[in-house]
């Protein structure tokens, strides 16, 4: 069974239509009335009692919006296996038990590249001999080796273009010879809740390669925590809610409208609340607009560069409330914001007059929590914006500008 849940809060890893009546194919129910005599039939009923049963050669042309969605996209979307090397068992146990073992080659001859983890993307870009998917990083993450697994069968060598730990985003890209279908985005600002939309992936793995499911939009802009490789909260990211299923597998698949266009990548799901309660039908994508954002600076760059005070520094929460009064001299007044513990010589926030043990309350008037909270005022910026930036010295509020000059960039 594949694993490819992500590192985000909410579990990583969207959907159809449903109209406003059931059709099928034209054909309408059975209508008794009271007496429970059959009306109108549109139906085809046979006799069988007699006791023999027989299959009927009558065909159902359907043909719905879902249906033409799906196989406008379905040829677009790919396994993505993970490979990464496993030592070889042999020549552990050989050693361990003074036999022989090829302790004189190198270390990479005997390691054996296996199947880490299963996920899904989409080939959104052709460019000469080259196709472009993009993906989810917790897919690709800790890779050696990476290959994809086309709608046909048929399987080719990928390599990583970028990757970006912030968005959970990544593009890797193919040779495109074999490369028949790509998707198209659309505007994720466009959706609207309980728009049906469809998913398309490889839940469980490439053993169940090009499956869809149904369901709508529950939510256009949902908030999830996102934590770090210790399960610390190092931000929130904004997503598409829906209440299709999602599996291990589906991660990096698209989610897709009526008109067959990706409006988001699917990434993550809640399984379970902080009580262990059991959740169903709680599923979030990462919004297109944000993708085609990401990827095009990957496809540039190989990476996103970001806005970066040059601080380091945590939670007021983390200080006791002794130190909040001997050492950084606050009111009492003050229980929310991010303490300052160093400042970078060539920090952006020298500008502003912030030092060490300084307390950040407020970016462009927005007030400030935690440090997570930081990240996201501080991302929807870009390099070169100036800020203003809310802050206790020595008991004192101030408050100063900081352009963004500093960059960090995420992989």
């Amino acid at each position: 069974m594949s694993n490819d849940f992500g590192k985000i809060v909410a579990t990583a890893l969207i959907a159809g239509a449903l109209g406003g009546g059931i059709v099928y194919g034209g054909a309408s129910y059975l209508n008794r009335n009271d007496s429970g005599n059959v009306q109108n039939s549109g139906v085809l009923s046979q006799d069988n009692s007699g006791g023999t049963a027989k299959v009927s050669n009558m065909k159902v042309n359907l043909s719905s919006q879902s249906e033409k969605a799906f196989n406008s996209t379905k040829n677009a979307v790919v396994s993505v296996i993970n490979l990464q090397k496993q030592s070889d068992n042999e020549d552990t146990l050989g050693a361990l038990f003074g036999g022989s073992s090829s302790s004189d080659s190198s270390s990479s001859d005997n390691d054996k590249l296996e199947t880490s983890s299963e996920g899904s993307g989409v080939i959104y870009k052709k460019s000469g001999n080259t196709a472009y998917i993009v993906t989810n990083n917790h897919v690709v993450e800790g890779s050696n080796a990476l290959e994809i697994i086309l709608s046909n069968g048929k399987k080719l060598s990928a390599t990583i273009v970028g990757k970006d730990s912030v968005t959970d985003l990544a593009v890797i890209k193919v040779d495109a010879s074999k490369i028949n279908q790509v998707a198209s985005f659309g505007n994720s600002d466009n959706i609207k809740v309980a728009e049906p939309v469809l998913a398309i992936g490889s839940p469980m793995g490439s053993e169940y390669a090009t499956s869809v499911t149904q369901g709508i939009i529950s939510a256009k802009k949902r908030e999830v925590a996102q934590t770090n490789d210790s399960g610390q909260q190092i931000g929130n990211a904004t997503v598409i809610q829906t209440d299709t299923a999602i599996n291990p597998g589906n991660s990096g698949g698209p989610l897709i409208n009526m008109a067959g266009q990706v409006i988001g990548i699917n990434s993550m799901k809640l399984s379970a609340d902080s009580s262990g309660n059991s959740v169903e039908g709680m599923g979030f994508s990462i919004p297109s607009n944000e993708v085609v954002t990401i990827i095009n600076q990957l496809i540039k760059d190989g990476k996103v560069s970001r806005p970066a005070l040059g601080i380091s520094y945590t939670d007021l929460s983390n200080i006791s409330e002794d130190q909040q009064k001997s050492i950084l001299k606050l009111p009492t007044s003050v229980t929310r914001g991010v303490v300052v513990l160093k400042v970078n010589s060539d920090a952006a926030v020298k500008d502003a007059g912030i030092k060490k043990y300084d307390v950040i309350t407020e970016i462009d008037g927005k007030k400030m929590s935690d440090q997570s909270t930081l990240r996201d005022l501080l991302y929807k910026h870009k390099v070169g914006d100036t800020i203003s930036i809310t802050y206790y010295h020595n008991g004192k509020e101030k408050t100063g500008n900081v352009k963004l000059t500093k960059t960090t960039t995420t992989e």
